[in-house]
């Protein structure tokens, strides 16, 4: 991490870090209220193989608005769909945030095949502007996008969609509310114990 941080201020380039998560047509349960007695029932239409992958970026620069960058992944349990992101749109993803940070980017993400691929690590080689650091094997905790998934999971808390589409559509909207809070996301980076860069 320590060498990462000082790539980046020797190249004035945006630390982003990368993570990915699921959500499904299944709440996660959380306490509500109820009259004394009576459980509360919600109603789940969770037929299987319908989820919603999210991978998501957060970006940090001194003397910077702090900036979170998205994409979202619908899968209708099609054989011909993938399941989640692969390197290609790990790839878009960065080309993107590269496009509207305006700057080089050192990237730090975890051990997913996906980011240790052959494909990957060649297209990581053919872009100058990126340098790439992983975290540990298992370290959740030092990366502060899995704070997102956290604020959001718990957002959406008994909350019971009616379809595959419901949930994206509430999960963007979810998503593109705390894009305009950059000290929300600046605090997610507070709460690793990570020092700003």
């Amino acid at each position: 991490m320590a060498s990462g941080k000082r790539v980046a201020r020797r190249l004035g380039a945006w630390i982003c870090f990368i993570d990915e998560s699921g959500l499904s047509l299944r709440p996660a349960r959380a306490r509500t209220w109820a009259p004394r007695g009576k459980t509360p029932i919600v109603r789940v239409a969770g037929r299987g193989g319908r989820r919603l992958s999210v991978a998501g970026l957060a970006a940090y620069r001194p003397g910077d608005r702090t900036c979170m960058l998205y994409r979202l992944m619908l899968h209708r349990g099609r054989k011909s769909e993938p399941k989640g992101f692969r390197e290609e749109h790990f790839a878009a993803l960065l080309d993107a945030a590269h496009q509207k940070l305006n700057g080089p980017i050192v990237v730090v993400w975890d051990g997913l095949p996906a980011h240790k691929s052959a494909k990957m690590r060649a297209w990581i080689a053919s872009r100058s502007w990126l340098r790439v650091y992983q975290l540990p094997s298992y370290a959740p905790e030092l990366n502060p996008t899995e704070n997102i998934w956290s604020n959001l999971k718990r957002s959406m808390a008994n909350l019971a969609p009616g379809s595959i589409t419901d949930l994206q559509r509430t999960t963007k909207n979810r998503l593109k509310a705390m894009q305009y809070k950059p000290t929300l996301i600046d605090g997610f980076l507070a709460a690793t114990g990570l020092a700003p860069p």
